[in-house]
């Protein structure tokens, strides 16, 4: 029986993992999951095992949080142990966080095949970890699963053409599974009072973002100067640094914004699907808002996701207050261009096949 470990440490990580798991529990593939705790909150974390019904870690690792050069040492010291104890056929690695470096790096040092699920993103901005984390991983794995055309485009043009694979998105496999559950379980526009299309939902969590002083100032007082209904799940890390930039009580004093911890796959869901509009600097976010046909503001500069901008769902403004308070009033998809260039719902089948099933 082939033995598979898979790395996985963050929210979209667990996402991404379910489907691929389900599918290589049905042709019998031994799967060993190891949960690197780069995530280590409940909502964060525990709550989507539970709702994405993916079975406990075979190993959490506990790592938490950090600078990235401890947090990626750790893991990568706590991956290699459970690595030369368990002997795995392969490391399956997910996306672009310090989990799936770490992961990869373990795996390649001990002479283990390397596949990595979302290869070949591109935002062309190496001041992001998450890119220095995908383009060094790309370039160890030996199976590249790549979502879309321009990721198998981003790879050739590495030099990269061996072993790479065109298989669709895995989110959007997760997403067509799980959409459905969501509707019929989740009570959050209940909880929070909310109705649906009249409301914008916000999610603000990458460092370039949180760890800059006047990029969220300017994130946040678009928000409330915007006086539309916001809905705001914020990150622990964004938590920490509104108290520490002393953003917390303006927000707090703000009639516009509903400002909430932050929610499980299934809540998130829903809360997307209503939105009137969506404002995030989250990749998965970003994607999630495509699939399901909401207009889509980016608060960065590039995206890795750049078909969803191609489509006209999605438009960049960095942490520009004022392009930031223009493109909330003005901003239409025209509701036309939709090329499902993320595959059809199968990627996790055609995964799974490639990988031995």
């Amino acid at each position: 029986m082939m033995k598979i470990a898979t790395i996985v440490g963050a929210r979209p990580q667990f996402i991404k993992m379910a489907p691929v798991s389900r599918e290589l529990e049905k042709v019998g593939i031994d799967e060993i999951i190891i949960h690197t705790g780069q995530h280590y909150d409940y909502e964060m974390n525990r709550i989507f095992f539970e709702q994405l019904k993916i079975r406990e870690p075979d190993y959490h690792l506990g790592v938490g949080s950090g600078s990235h050069g401890y947090q990626t040492g750790e893991m990568l010291k706590r991956i290699e142990e459970v690595l030369m104890k368990e002997e795995p056929d392969l490391v399956l690695v997910y996306g672009d966080t310090n989990s799936t470096l770490a992961g990869a790096l373990a795996a390649v040092k001990l002479h283990i095949k390397v596949a990595h699920v979302e290869a070949g993103l591109r935002s062309f901005d190496k001041r992001m970890p998450e890119e220095i984390n995908r383009v060094l991983t790309d370039h160890v794995s030996d199976l590249l699963f790549a979502p879309t055309e321009t990721a198998v485009k981003n790879l050739h043009n590495e030099g990269i053409k061996e072993g790479v694979y065109l298989t669709g998105d895995v989110m959007y496999d997760a997403l067509l599974y799980n959409i459905k559950i969501a509707r019929k379980k989740s009570r959050i526009l209940e909880e929070l009072g909310i109705k649906p299309k009249e409301y914008l939902l916000v999610t603000v969590h990458r460092a370039e973002n949180t760890d800059n002083r006047e990029n969220l100032e300017n994130i946040i007082e678009a928000f409330i100067e915007s006086d539309e209904l916001i809905v705001f799940p914020a990150h622990p890390r964004t938590q920490k640094y509104l108290k520490t930039y002393r953003l917390m009580e303006k927000i707090e004093n703000a009639a516009n914004i509903i400002l909430i911890p932050p929610v499980g796959y299934l809540d998130m869901l829903v809360l997307e699907e209503n939105a009137k509009k969506i404002l995030t600097d989250s990749g998965g976010v970003q994607k999630e808002a495509y699939f399901l046909k909401v207009p889509c503001i980016t608060l960065r500069d590039r995206t890795e996701w750049v078909e969803t901008v191609e489509d006209g769902w999605n438009v960049l403004v960095g942490a520009d207050k004022r392009r930031i308070l223009r493109v909330i009033k003005e901003f239409r998809p025209n509701g036309k261009t939709y090329t499902h260039k993320f595959g059809d719902g199968t990627a996790s089948k055609k995964i799974t096949k490639i990988l031995g099933g």
